[in-house]
């Protein structure tokens, strides 16, 4: 990193139980910058050649630009041309078939040879005995995880169609006692157990399995699965609200306390129902109104609401979005007074560590957080990020608040689209929380924490 001196360095600025509003106004667009969606999405070419050519082709598509404008919300889903849920279970099981080992796609395989599943985890394919002979030692660390990606995968459906919905209402005891999944499943057992037996028993249910042509799983399965996929959802807003408590800010504000969701993409837009944050506003009964603003290159066109600065309602949780770059929408928004001033910023796995053009694009906001002394926490998915992006921000000369394990981190193991047999990884397993400038961590003792601490 440059010498701080030389920095780009923001002024300092002058001394300052209800249902989800969602508002939809036009989206504001501002110049576009890296995206991590794109990156990924190219990046599976690195891995396995011809495999984002693959995809497009099994989902009708022509271009990776196509494909972005749905998840974009420009174009809908149902515009895929699937002749029946059948056809469509099967083609987005199609753009995982190719060979674990040796990469090698369909296509490339002769006339006598097909790509057949691993028959324990039903989630990795190859080309032959030879290549899953081979591919054993490394495939076996992570086959009974995969077990698990493999039905959530499907049971995923059920989110979106909104067959599977959520649990809420007030909390019968204070947050302070819910610290974590554990606690709050405790908290929202008889809810939970009566929406576990609706969806077990419903048509939705029937239908899904009737189509994916595999042998339903037995009920215990089934529902540890929809726990799972509960976590995922949860886990983003009831993150915000943990670092809400940590950091002490006072929700019961006058006018309503503000979060900015800083590098949001499609995955906190795309598929976000309106109820899926009201968990956060039960988190803190007699709250004066929570705005969250999502704010990324890749936030999902039809996921556009007001940004305004009115006073919120008390018990409101108002969910809002801004495509473009956070400093950029700082200078737009915040700075001229049309958007709240955050008393948070969260950044859910901003993967700054990861690439040099991220980096690149995160570093004025990084500095803006830092300059404008404003609470923010952060999230990634391992322990190696976390040391990674712990180090930057070491260089970056900011006030390392806390860091460590996610109470609510999600349950849900991911799945590397394009090496099946890395370690999966969970949504939010790790959080840093950072306020202002002067760490007071060096390399050496930062390495130490990191691993004695998580």
């Amino acid at each position: 990193m440059p010498p701080r001196h030389r920095q780009r360095r923001h002024r300092k600025p002058p001394p300052s139980g209800a249902p989800t509003v969602v508002t939809p106004v036009p989206l504001t667009l501002s110049k576009p910058g890296p995206s991590i969606d794109a990156l990924g999405f190219c990046s599976l070419e690195s891995n396995v050649p011809g495999l984002s050519q693959l995809i497009l082709q099994k989902l009708n598509m022509k271009s990776y630009e196509e494909y972005k404008l749905v998840i974009d919300g420009g174009t809908p889903v149902s515009g895929f041309g699937f002749r029946c849920p059948q056809e469509m279970f099967q083609k987005m099981e199609d753009t995982f078939r190719f060979c674990a080992h040796c990469r090698a796609l369909p296509s490339a395989l002769s006339d006598s040879k097909v790509l057949r599943h691993c028959k324990r985890c039903r989630n990795v394919y190859y080309c032959g005995p030879e290549c899953q002979r081979s591919d054993w030692p490394a495939h076996r660390r992570v086959c009974q995880e995969l077990c698990l990606v493999a039905v959530d995968r499907l049971m995923e459906w059920l989110l979106v169609t909104g067959d599977f919905v959520l649990p809420s209402g007030p909390w019968p005891q204070q947050a302070e006692v819910v610290q974590g999944w554990d606690t709050w499943f405790s908290l929202r057992r008889l809810q939970l157990d009566a929406t576990m037996d609706a969806v077990l028993g419903s048509h939705a249910m029937t239908t899904l399995w009737a189509s994916v042509g595999r042998p339903r799983p037995d009920p215990d399965v089934l529902q540890g699965s929809l726990k799972r996929l509960l976590t995922d959802v949860l886990s983003r807003p009831l993150t915000l609200g943990f670092g809400l408590q940590a950091l002490g800010i006072n929700v019961k504000k006058t006018g309503g306390s503000t979060v900015h969701v800083v590098g949001a993409s499609h995955v906190e837009t795309f598929l976000t129902h309106p109820g899926d944050y009201d968990e956060l506003g039960h988190m803190f009964p007699g709250h004066l109104g929570l705005r969250i603003i999502m704010v990324g290159v890749d936030v999902a066109a039809g996921f556009s609401e007001s940004t305004s600065t009115s006073p919120l309602e008390p018990g409101t949780v108002q969910l809002s979005g801004h495509r473009g770059l956070y400093h950029n929408f700082w200078e737009e928004q915040v700075e001229t007074g049309q958007t709240a001033h955050p008393d948070l910023a969260v950044a859910f796995h901003p993967g700054f560590h990861a690439s040099p053009d991220l980096m690149e694009a995160w570093l004025p906001t990084l500095l803006l957080l830092r300059d404008y002394e404003i609470p923010t926490l952060i999230t990634v998915y391992s322990q190696q990020e976390l040391a990674a992006s712990l180090q930057i921000l070491v260089d970056l000369d900011t006030h390392l608040i806390a860091y460590g394990a996610n109470p609510f981190a999600s349950l849900k193991p991911e799945q590397v689209y394009s090496n099946p047999n890395k370690q999966p990884v969970y949504c939010s397993a790790y959080y840093i929380m950072f306020l202002g400038s002067s760490c007071q961590l060096d390399k050496r003792q930062l390495e130490e924490k990191v691993d004695g601490r998580v």
